[in-house]
């Protein structure tokens, strides 16, 4: 089985939009009092539009994760949502993000069910013998339910952030419908899905159980997922992060439908698959813990079995009220957030350096950046939010970056030292940390 990946990847440097600009020089300023989180500041806060971003002729902008050379679509948008509240006055951002939205609509509709895609027809893939309908256009066909999720979420806020809708056109509404046509069948995927997905690379969670079909699942009115945002396979199909995350897009695309398309007969279509999906998180995706009370459970299969765990990647359960399902305040979350932040989490790590959630896309006691990040986007308390802040200044391992993992003793062992999403997430905390006053001298 031959994997393929590119040893180093070039993109060509975009000068920074005068907004981006502005925000750097701003932080010079108010972080002045604080060297090594302004030189990391300065360094994450750009790096998705200084080595990761390319414009291209047609009017679309290709985003690479960092060192792989191929656009998840996932990740794509968490590279550049923090760049969306300058967007309003700076036409140079408006072309990049805007472009990134078409591109992604394009991908939609190529194939809804591939996770990650090459700049251009190349018939390059992560691994060449995957078994499932593969084209060469994508580089890796995961089906991952929060893809589709995110490429929806950054049109949203760009279209309530600028007020253009100029990304609004035939190949957008397209662009729904196949979405929506998607998740109407994931909903009954064994009786009704063509998706297969198996790969022989001798790692199980790179490939569904059941010759490509996954494990059973009962009917529950969510919508089966083959894979996790970490690319790992789930363990049980309904990932209620993920369903969270479609709830929230549903009531987004049904503004969009009713307010720009005037597709009334679209949007009540939406609606009630938006009632279906919730209606089974709320029946199945609830698990009463005997130490934390009701919490939301991390996936299940609709026949009473569950995982309880959280994951270091968005979605996940601490990233809920940061996907928009419910605020910080929702009780159920409080409870299922004490216990992603706990022992009983068999992702949760604590060290001599860093205690927070990692990934079994990871090795033990690898805590995530990102979850970090999360962790103090979604605090309640100021203290908490700087103490993630700190906890993140402290383990870069002098690098001046965020990486993927990096071991709870030791910061200087880490995973993936170019990984944009992780840069971006980072700024997104400190600069909305900077204009709240958190971080003023």
């Amino acid at each position: 089985m031959e994997q393929f990946r590119l040893p180093k990847i070039a993109m060509p440097e975009l000068p920074l939009p005068r907004s981006i600009q502005e925000a750097l020089a701003e932080a010079e300023i108010k972080l002045a009092h604080r060297p090594k989180l302004l030189k990391l500041f300065k360094n994450c806060f750009p790096n998705t539009l200084e080595t990761t971003t390319k414009l291209q002729d047609d009017g679309t902008t290709f985003v690479i994760t960092g060192d792989i050379p191929a656009m998840w679509l996932r990740d794509s948008v968490e590279q550049v949502i923090h760049y969306v509240p300058f967007a309003k006055d700076d036409a140079d951002l408006q072309r990049i993000i805007g472009g990134l939205i078409k591109l992604h609509m394009k991908y939609i509709q190529i194939d809804p069910y591939a996770n990650a895609f090459n700049e251009m027809a190349n018939d390059w893939h992560w691994n060449t013998d995957d078994i499932t309908e593969m084209s060469p256009w994508v580089w890796e066909r995961k089906f991952e339910l929060d893809s589709i999720c995110f490429s929806m979420r950054l049109a949203y806020a760009y279209w309530k952030e600028t007020g253009l809708s100029d990304i609004f056109d035939s190949g957008f509404k397209q662009a729904m419908r196949t979405a929506v046509d998607l998740w109407k069948r994931e909903q009954r995927h064994f009786e009704q899905s063509p998706y297969r997905f198996e790969r022989d690379n001798g790692i199980p969670t790179d490939s569904l159980m059941n010759s490509g079909l996954g494990m059973p699942v009962n009917y529950t009115g969510m919508v089966w997922s083959g894979f996790r945002p970490s690319d790992d396979a789930c363990d049980f199909h309904y990932n209620i992060p993920d369903n969270m995350f479609l709830v929230v897009t549903l009531r987004q695309m049904r503004e969009i439908a009713e307010f720009v398309f005037r597709d009334l007969a679209f949007e009540k279509e939406m609606a009630k698959l938006e009632q279906e999906v919730d209606h089974g998180i709320r029946l199945y995706g609830i698990y009463r813990d005997p130490e934390f009370g009701p919490i939301y459970a991390y996936e299940t299969d609709g026949y009473g079995n569950y995982c309880l765990m959280d994951d270091a990647g968005t979605p996940g359960l601490i990233s809920i009220p940061y996907l928009g399902y419910v605020t910080e305040d929702d009780p159920i979350y409080q409870n299922t957030r004490r216990f992603a932040l706990s022992k009983q989490n068999p992702f949760y790590f604590e060290g001599k350096a860093a205690r927070g959630i990692g990934s079994p896309h990871t090795p033990p006691d690898y805590v995530w950046h990102m979850a970090l990040s999360m962790q103090g986007l979604t605090a309640k308390s100021d203290e908490e939010k700087l103490e993630m802040i700190a906890m993140l200044e402290a383990t870069d391992a002098d690098t001046g970056y965020m990486h993927e993992g990096f071991h709870a003793d030791d910061p200087n062992t880490f995973t993936r030292k170019w990984f944009a999403w992780s840069n971006s997430l980072f700024s997104q905390l400190v600069y909305k940390a900077m204009k709240a006053g958190l971080l003023d001298g």
